[in-house]
């Protein structure tokens, strides 16, 4: 089962899921997590091949959204299910197939199309790590600055390193095999029926407006909503924002 780190005890609101991105990880939900406990309890996951999760030769979708059933079957669900990037599709996958065990969906900067924009550079990245000459976080950081144009995705994948073993708690070659996967989205025909929001990033373009007819398509009552000035990673580039947003919505 999915490694999980569960915040909060109160059960007078639905419970929140968390499912993180590519290469991200339950940690980087930490501070999200824990202010949003104050109302209801709060569970994010490490996905497969990431964090402490089991590794697996798969990163398909249906395989993601089994795991998040079984997580939520533990959980004696349904549960309101926050996914961002591939855990956005993973949650998507999971309302489509198991809708029983989603209250409320919200996706976080992702539309059920596939995508041309891989992310494999950030695996060529952090395979040139020589781990040998790492001592702690910040030698990461300056072996990964030449390669990596954006100091906070440095900041992101840094914390995915295991320091003192020396291993990325990422399984680069099988999250690198399984890219054109992660990229694109299963053919289902379900519909979710029930309450959606899919917020974006303002300087995003993940959610292009030609996407909202096939997300009606299949979420029904699916809302949009933007945080101006963020983009792809907006609940880390507005974090307070983002968290008002959820705050708003599930209220």
């Amino acid at each position: 089962m999915l490694n999980r780190i569960e915040h909060g005890t109160r059960t007078d609101q639905p419970g929140l899921l968390i499912a993180h991105g590519l290469y991200g990880s339950a940690r980087n939900w930490g501070v999200i997590a824990k202010r949003l406990s104050d109302t209801r309890k709060v569970v994010a996951v490490d996905m497969r091949n990431h964090g402490l999760s089991p590794w697996f030769e798969t990163q398909s979708y249906p395989d993601m959204a089994g795991d998040l059933a079984e997580v939520l079957a533990a959980l004696d669900g349904p549960y309101d299910v926050l996914g961002h990037s591939m855990g956005g599709k993973a949650a998507m996958v999971l309302a489509l197939t198991r809708p029983e065990l989603v209250n409320r969906l919200i996706v976080a900067d992702i539309a059920p199309v596939a995508y041309s924009h891989t992310q494999i550079q950030y695996i060529e990245a952090m395979k040139s790590v020589d781990l040998s000459r790492v001592e702690k976080r910040s030698d990461v950081a300056e072996q990964l600055q030449p390669v990596v144009d954006d100091p906070t995705l440095i900041s992101f994948f840094t914390q995915s390193l295991d320091i003192k073993s020396k291993k990325w708690r990422l399984n680069l070659d099988v999250l690198a095999g399984e890219m054109p996967k992660i990229l694109s989205f299963p053919d289902i025909s379900g519909r979710y029926e029930g309450p959606a929001l899919f917020l974006s990033g303002a300087d995003s373009d993940y959610v292009k407006r030609e996407y909202r007819s096939i997300i009606k398509d299949l979420f029904p009552k699916a809302q949009f909503a933007k945080i101006p000035g963020a983009g792809h990673w907006l609940h880390a580039e507005k974090p307070r924002e983002f968290e008002a947003a959820i705050r708003v919505w599930l209220g």
